[in-house]
């Protein structure tokens, strides 16, 4: 076995062992040797005093008793006795559409009046409709001339030596 369980297993009975013998040493001591209990004891209440009854007792010194008024009758009313009904529906559950007669005449009219306007077809002529061309050239994007490219070319042509040379003095360093 581990060596720690011996180490608290001698603690353990050595504890025991001095119990005990405390215990024969208190009954072996006289009764007349024995302090009197009674007398080492102050005269106080067993129970402890709360705050709350200390605060009664401080109060009670201070000031006569004085009896608590009397509690006030409060009288209920019943608001609900003269009232309508709450609830009141938002919809007529008696309504029925096939005796409204505005309903039929609004659709009669409308059909009447479908006869009466002219088509899509008969409306659209071709004289009305803008058929010129280029009208979206406004978005078309404009090829920027870059102004490297166009001396690159003066450098290709044979002709355009002498702008090469001018360009040549232009760009060398001075110093």
């Amino acid at each position: 076995m581990d060596i720690q369980f011996w180490i608290w297993l001698i603690v353990i009975v050595v504890t025991l062992i001095s119990k005990f013998a405390k215990k024969k040493e208190d009954q072996n001591i006289p009764q007349d040797h024995q302090p009197d209990d009674r007398g080492a004891r102050p005269d106080f209440n067993p129970k402890p005093v709360t705050f709350e009854e200390l605060l009664r007792e401080i109060q009670a010194t201070k000031a006569p008793a004085k009896l608590p008024p009397a509690p006030k009758k409060v009288e209920y009313v019943d608001y609900d006795d003269n009232l309508e009904e709450e609830e009141k529906d938002l919809e007529r559950t008696d309504y029925n559409y096939r005796d409204d007669s505005s309903i039929y005449e609004t659709y009669e009219k409308a059909k009447q009046a479908a006869f009466v306007k002219p088509s899509l077809e008969e409306t659209l002529k071709l004289k009305d409709t803008d058929m010129t061309f280029g009208q979206f050239k406004g978005y078309q994007q404009v090829e920027q001339k870059n102004p490297a490219s166009e001396i690159l070319k003066d450098f290709h042509d044979p002709e355009g030596f002498r702008k090469a040379f001018i360009m040549s003095e232009i760009l060398k360093t001075k110093f």
